[in-house]
């Protein structure tokens, strides 16, 4: 499938926040604001508080939207692997966006019952090329190699993940045809580096690969994330949006990290947690509370009103 991209990494200048952390744009008597048909939310340090949990009231929140006709779509930089996991999280809601746009998975029958809706990997040439040139420019980087369902890793990665390999090898060796990785679509591409500032790592990377690949980061340390180009979260919600014939000034957005500052562009209204990395609250048109104070619930509960 080839995408038309309509997503830039523009930011724009958030409104200060009020004393209830909650802004929108409403508050500086803007023009009338559309309705919203969706909500696209993270997960990590947005949807769910630090113990990875989800309160009662964010539960509350996301009933009472679908129950008013908002669909509810959770984007998530977790790999597709994991999606058991979210679906405990998100007790029961449909679609996950994960791979920071790499699948679209549906939830609906529970642990075990997932389907890929939509997979948008990465080749593996280009892959080989993007470890090269991200190895050149950062020495010491080490990589991990995320699939539908496989996950492979170089000896000297870290143990950063949930479970153990499926096998240990250079990167190169993994995605090399008749390679360990070669039966299943590549979703990204993970690279770590043991010392490098966070930022300074994927600022390097980018300028390394220039448009070859999409690079981002979720994690608080050097964790790189490598996927197709043109392959965000943004961009893979765009088109789930257009088949549903819904526009982007009819979605709100939540997020916290660099991997979220497309998405928070391109959405109508967006909100960077009041966690948020600084990437992510220059991309957003407002604020909300941190993670762990409900803040996605905060929002969903005065645009409920709003709608009322």
């Amino acid at each position: 499938m080839r995408d038309n991209d309509p997503v830039t990494s523009a930011t724009r200048q958030p409104e200060p926040p009020a004393s209830d952390q909650l802004t929108t744009s409403l508050a500086s008597g803007g023009a009338a604001i559309v309705p919203p048909r969706l909500i696209a939310t993270d997960l990590d340090g947005t949807l769910l508080r630090d113990d990875r949990t989800v309160s009662p009231r964010t539960v509350a929140a996301l009933a009472a939207a679908e129950k008013a006709g908002i669909e509810v779509f959770f984007v998530t930089g977790r790999p597709a692997r994991w999606m058991d996991v979210v679906s405990d999280h998100v007790h029961g809601h449909g679609l996950a966006i994960c791979g920071n746009g790499a699948a679209v998975v549906d939830l609906h029958g529970g642990p075990g019952a997932h389907r890929f809706v939509k997979v948008r990997d990465l080749a593996r040439e280009t892959a080989l090329d993007a470890v090269r040139l991200v190895r050149d420019a950062a020495p010491g980087t080490v990589y991990a190699v995320e699939q539908t369902y496989g996950f492979y890793q170089e000896p000297d990665y870290p143990e950063l993940h949930m479970e153990a390999p499926d096998a240990l090898a250079p990167a190169e060796e993994l995605l090399a045809p008749g390679g360990a990785a070669a039966g299943q679509p590549i979703l990204k591409i993970l690279a770590y580096h043991p010392t490098l500032d966070p930022d300074g790592f994927l600022t390097a990377a980018r300028l390394a690969v220039g448009e070859r690949v999409a690079i981002t980061r979720s994690s608080p340390s050097a964790l790189l994330e490598i996927s197709g180009p043109g392959v965000s979260k943004a961009s893979t919600l765009a088109l789930c949006c257009a088949e549903r014939g819904i526009s982007h000034e009819e979605v709100v957005a939540f997020g916290d990290m660099p991997n979220d500052v497309e998405m928070l562009t391109w959405a109508g209204r967006s909100y960077a947690m009041g966690n948020a990395h600084p990437d992510a609250v220059a991309a957003a048109s407002g604020r909300t509370d941190g993670n762990n104070e409900d803040g996605v619930a905060a929002v969903i509960e005065r645009l409920l009103e709003e709608r009322a």
